[in-house]
C-alpha cells in the first residue's frame, strides 16, 4: 500500500539554453530543445521542445515562439517555467490524476547571480520541484565524464553550451578557479548570421546559420583530411529579396568565428593564471576536458591544444555530460556540495 501512495520522483536536470534534457531513474526521459510555443491570447503552451522548435521563425501573428533562457540565464521567467513544466509531463506520462512531488537536482551556470538562481529556484518549484538542489555546470559536467572531483588533484573543464561558456577548475569537491562567458554557441551562430549578411547580402536566418555552423563550422583553415565538403545555402538577398544560392566553405567560416574563439581562448588562459601552482601541474599531466555542444566544433581541440600546450580532451558524450553529471549527484546527493 505505501508504493501506491508514494509519488515521490526524482529528477535530475541541464535546463540548457539551447536544449534541456532530463534524467530519472539513471536513464535521459527528455531530450529536447529549450524552446516553448505560446498562444498570444492566454499566453497558455501551445506546444514545447522539438514541436515548439518546429515552429520557430516560422509562427503566425496568434503564436510566439520563445526561447526562456538566454546566456545561460532565464530571460522569461513565464515561457520557463510552463517550458519545465511540460517537459516534465513527458517524463510523467502515465500519471495525470496525481501532480507528483518531485526532488530535482539543476545545472546552473557558475557565473549565476543570486537573482538569476533564485529565478531558477523559483521556477522548478513552481513546476513541482519540492526539494530542489542547484549545482554548477562545470562541477557536474566534470562529474559526467567520469573525473573524480573529490580527489586532491587538479581537473579542468571548458563546457561551452549554447548561451554561456563555463570554465573551471576543480579539486577536493569545490571549484578552486572558474571563468563563466555569456559567450557560446548562440554567439558563433550570430556571427555566422553576421557574416552572411555582410559578405554575401544574404539574410539568413538563426536556425539555417545553426545548420550552416553543424555541417562546415570550424576553429581552424586547414584541416586536412577530414575538411567537410562545402555547404548550399539558400536566402533571400537582403537588398533587392531575390532568392540566391550561395556554396559556403569551412575556412570562411573558420575566418568569422575567430574572435569569438579568441576570447574563450582568453578565458582559459585567464583561470590557468588563477590556478595554483600544484594543480596547474596536475593538469598539464591530466589534460583539459572539453563538454557541451561547442566542444563539436571541428578542430577546436587542436587548436586550444597548440595555443596553450596543454593538452584538449573531448568528452565521449560532450552533449550529456552536465545531464549525465546532475544525475550522478541526484543519486549521491549527501556525497556532494549544492548552492543553498
Amino acid at each position: 500500500m505505501r508504493s501506491f501512495f508514494s509519488f515521490n520522483k526524482e529528477i535530475a536536470m541541464d535546463l540548457g539554453t539551447a536544449n534541456t534534457i532530463i534524467i530519472t531513474d539513471g536513464k535521459i526521459a527528455v531530450d529536447e530543445p529549450s524552446v516553448v510555443a505560446l498562444d498570444r491570447r492566454t499566453d497558455k503552451m501551445i506546444a514545447v521542445g522539438e514541436k515548439a522548435k518546429m515552429m520557430y521563425e516560422k509562427t503566425n501573428a496568434d503564436i510566439r515562439t520563445v526561447r526562456p533562457l538566454r546566456d545561460g540565464v532565464i530571460a522569461d521567467f513565464n515561457a520557463c517555467e510552463q517550458m519545465i513544466r511540460g517537459l516534465i509531463k513527458m517524463v510523467h506520462t502515465g500519471s495525470r490524476l496525481f501532480s507528483p512531488s518531485m526532488r530535482m537536482v539543476i545545472g546552473v551556470p557558475s557565473g549565476s547571480t543570486e537573482v538569476e538562481l533564485r529565478a531558477v529556484r523559483d521556477s522548478a518549484e513552481h513546476a513541482g520541484g519540492r526539494e530542489v538542489y542547484l549545482i554548477y555546470e562545470p562541477m557536474a559536467a566534470a562529474i559526467g565524464v567520469g573525473l573524480d572531483v573529490c580527489a586532491p588533484e587538479g581537473n579542468m573543464i571548458v563546457d561551452i553550451g549554447g548561451g554561456s561558456t563555463e570554465i573551471a577548475v576543480i579539486s577536493l569537491g569545490g571549484i578552486v578557479a572558474d571563468k563563466s562567458l555569456r559567450i557560446a554557441g548562440d554567439e558563433l551562430t550570430a556571427d555566422i548570421q553576421d557574416y552572411m549578411s555582410r559578405q554575401h547580402n544574404m539574410k539568413v536566418s538563426e536556425r539555417m546559420a545553426e545548420r550552416i555552423k553543424i555541417h562546415v563550422g570550424s576553429a581552424l583553415t586547414d584541416l586536412g583530411d577530414d575538411a567537410p565538403e562545402d555547404y548550399m545555402v539558400h536566402g533571400p538577398n537582403k537588398i533587392t529579396a531575390l532568392p540566391m544560392a550561395v556554396p559556403v566553405c569551412y575556412q570562411e567560416i573558420a575566418h568569422c568565428l575567430e574572435k569569438t574563439i579568441a576570447r574563450i581562448e582568453t578565458a582559459v588562459l585567464d583561470a590557468l593564471a588563477e590556478t595554483p601552482p600544484e594543480l596547474y601541474a596536475d593538469i598539464v599531466q591530466n589534460g583539459i576536458y572539453l563538454t557541451g555542444g561547442g566542444a563539436l566544433l571541428r578542430g577546436l581541440d587542436k587548436r586550444l591544444t597548440d595555443k596553450i600546450n596543454i593538452p584538449f580532451h573531448i568528452a565521449e558524450d560532450p552533449l550529456h555530460s552536465v545531464a549525465k553529471g546532475t544525475g550522478v549527484a541526484l543519486k549521491n546527493i549527501h556525497n556532494f556540495s549544492f548552492l543553498m
